[in-house]
């Protein structure tokens, strides 16, 4: 019978699915569930992602494994006063969206002891809360994991092992690289799908179809949660929108002569790296 302990903070899509996906796996005998919303720690019960809620100090002092998914710019507090409270061989990690901010918080505050690595799972949806939480949302998912030079090797490697066993694959990469590369990949998405649903006058909203709405998923996201991420990530986004500034005068000046020839290399480009991408 498996002894050990998993706690998780922030109970919602991701952290509800951690802890069904880590059910599966059978490794832990009790998932604990810490969160600032009592009805949220209820519902995550009541779902079978957590075996019962408690408080950060006590899922701290119980878990071998630690893991926080909460919004961003309340992580590297959470984990500075969870290690005060956690046994030296406990692994923290986390699941942000952002790194650099949160891993040298962390690093600056807490001891080298803390088996702390920054993580963030390649998964995840426009719902948020754990009624949409998902056993097998890391399924095949890449996980980034981002030590530094302070980062035990133990803890790298307890980290790799957790996030492994809940069906994702793992690479390692430095929180600035991690950083720039989600600011195009993820952070840049999200932003313009917002803006575009932001600019829909109320009387259009009829004639929107498959298209529009395919296009403005992201924007359905927790507001809150997304814009620390921006905040955070303030620089790399900012310069992942200049590439949208600087190619949108080359496509208005197709569209404004007409050129055809022109339009048709830009549609058949993106044509080309999203049939690459797959599903």
């Amino acid at each position: 019978m498996a002894t050990k302990c998993l706690g998780i903070v922030g109970v919602g899509l991701i952290g509800g699915s951690i802890g069904l996906a880590a059910r599966r796996t059978k490794q832990f005998g009790t998932i604990l569930g810490v969160d600032h919303d009592s009805p949220s720690l209820t519902q995550a019960h009541n779902l079978g992602c957590i075996d019962e809620g408690t408080t950060l100090d006590v899922a701290a002092e119980r878990a071998d494994v630690l893991v926080f998914c909460t919004p961003v710019d309340r992580i590297a507090e959470l984990v500075v006063a969870a290690a005060r409270h956690c046994r030296p061989d406990a692994i923290l990690t986390d699941a942000g969206s952002t790194k650099v901010a949160i891993v040298a918080a962390i690093d600056t505050l807490s001891s080298p002891a803390v088996r702390f690595v920054g993580a963030h799972p390649l998964a995840g949806s426009e719902k948020h809360g754990c009624a949409a939480a998902e056993a097998d949302l890391f399924d095949d998912h890449l996980t980034i994991l981002t030590p530094t030079e302070r980062t035990q090797a133990q803890a790298v490697d307890g980290s790799r092992r957790f996030w492994e066993s809940l069906g994702c694959r793992v690479r390692l990469m430095s929180p600035e690289e991690h950083d720039r590369g989600v600011a195009v990949t993820s952070h840049l998405p999200h932003l313009l799908s917002a803006l575009l649903a932001g600019m829909l006058p109320e009387a259009l909203v009829e004639l929107t179809a498959s298209g529009f709405r395919d296009m403005t998923r992201l924007a359905a996201g927790d507001p809150a949660v997304w814009s620390a991420i921006f905040v955070q990530n303030r620089d790399n986004v900012l310069a992942a929108l200049k590439m949208v500034q600087e190619r949108l005068p080359k496509v208005a000046s197709a569209l404004t002569t007409s050129d055809a020839t022109a339009i048709e290399r830009l549609l058949a480009d993106a044509k080309r790296i999203r049939d690459d991408l797959g599903d």
